[in-house]
């Protein structure tokens, strides 16, 4: 007879006392409590009433709980009506759980009514058989509002600039076919000079810069078309428009540093032990800034740093293993993010590069770009579990160097063979 395992439940598999959870709607929320019965003892005791989704009601509602001794309450993961009640709740200092709605509710045969939700939620709670989503601390919250409303702004941006290209376009204007993005300085002098009235392509042309001042005579026969006043006037307010979102993310981009520099997660630690802020910037740092650290993934760049971080969080606890924080569909500003990374990483001589085009020759482009964007997960993952952790590229040689030889000699003699050739191997000295 083999020696029993002995397997610890986790913290979130912890049986409860006294829970409590609410089935969420837009305007009220029906909130059950399961206590222990108080005239028989060993049996439990169920109260269910409905309460407005309200700041007020809902802070009334956390002083009662308090009151009650509840050590537990589960909301599940409506739309985005489960915020009020969690944040009102969390505040009142009470132990807050969000669930997933599949976990939650995938019971055939069970009738469904909000009472019975709710009933069914607490009775989960109070067994330990809800695993709680992520849901980070405020200071990361606010940073997720800043990085998700930058996310939204260079959006809208990126339409301007294709509006323009469409505007263009109708004047039968070509300049977008000849230079490589409106965005380019020459482009915007060019569109400029439109809006103040020039007109002779010759000119116009005239105000390529550096490498555009090669392709001078495709820019004259680009920049002969029909652009009017009419056309002019509404580049302009294009332009104004990108004049405006422009400086919305640059004071984006100050609240963000910000927000990072007031996680002291997110500072680094100089060789002396010394932290702060500023701190982990010198070559010999004994821990880099977490943002430092992910901008030398291949296709990270700051920014996207900021924004994974905004996404994840810095407490890696929170996910005993790097695939816990890809399960599943996941969270959409963050596979944004990482698709962003995955098709910067591509373009360089890099392992993940290297990854990326293997993939795409035998799959496809897209899915290289999932796969290696799971790979730059689980990478941040490592790297912010251990902060003492550097990035270390691997080569683009990598897969390479590790190829067994003798296998792809054998393949490709029996690929020759196969055409009705005798193929004779002789090693060169």
């Amino acid at each position: 007879m083999s020696r029993p395992q002995v397997i610890d439940d986790t913290e979130h598999e912890r049986v409860h006392d006294k829970v409590a959870a609410i089935d969420v709607a837009k305007d009220s929320g029906v909130v059950c409590t399961r206590t222990p019965h108080p005239s028989r003892p060993g049996t439990r005791q169920s109260r269910i009433w409905t309460v407005k989704a309200r700041m007020g009601t809902i802070r009334a509602l956390g002083r009662q709980l308090n009151k009650d001794g509840i050590e537990k309450v589960t909301l599940e993961s409506t739309s985005d009506y489960w915020r009020i009640w969690f944040f009102a709740l969390e505040a009142a200092g009470l132990a807050v759980q969000l669930v997933n709605a599949a976990q939650a509710k995938n019971l055939p045969g069970r009738p469904k009514t909000d009472k019975l939700d709710a009933q069914w939620l607490a009775r989960l709670t109070e067994m330990g058989l809800l695993r709680a989503s992520f849901v980070p601390p405020k200071a990361v919250r606010d940073l997720r509002d800043y990085t998700r409303m930058r996310a939204r702004l260079v959006q809208e941006r990126t339409r301007c600039w294709q509006r323009l290209e469409k505007l263009l376009e109708g004047a039968l204007i070509k300049l977008s076919s000849v230079a490589s993005k409106l965005t380019t300085i020459s482009a915007q002098d060019m569109i400029k000079a439109m809006i103040a009235g020039q007109r002779d392509p010759k000119v116009l042309a005239g105000l390529a810069r550096t490498g555009m001042k090669a392709k001078h005579d495709d820019l004259v026969a680009a920049l002969d078309g029909m652009f009017d006043d009419h056309h002019g006037e509404l580049a302009q307010l294009l332009l104004d428009q990108i004049a405006v979102l422009d400086g919305k993310i640059t004071q984006l981009d100050t609240r963000i540093g910000q927000a990072v520099a007031a996680l002291p997660a997110a500072w680094g630690i100089n060789a002396d032990g010394t932290t702060g802020p500023g701190a982990g910037t010198g070559p010999d740092a004994a821990v880099l800034p977490a943002v430092t650290r992910l901008a030398q993934i291949p296709g990270v760049s700051e920014n996207l740093a900021r924004a994974i971080i905004a996404e994840t969080g810095l407490d890696m606890t929170r996910f005993p293993a790097a695939a816990h924080l890809k399960k599943g569909q996941g969270n959409t500003w963050l596979r944004g993010s990482l698709g962003q990374a995955a098709l910067g990483a591509a373009r360089t001589t890099t392992f993940l590069g290297e990854r990326y085009h293997r993939i795409a020759r035998r799959r496809g482009k897209a899915k290289a770009q999932v796969a290696v964007a799971r790979s730059i997960l689980v990478i941040i993952w490592h790297l912010l579990a251990d902060p003492a952790a550097r990035f270390t590229d691997l080569g683009y040689g990598y897969y390479q160097d590790r190829t067994d030889k003798d296998r792809k000699l054998r393949n490709h003699v029996r690929q020759i063979e196969a055409l009705g050739f005798t193929v004779t191997l002789i090693k060169d000295t």
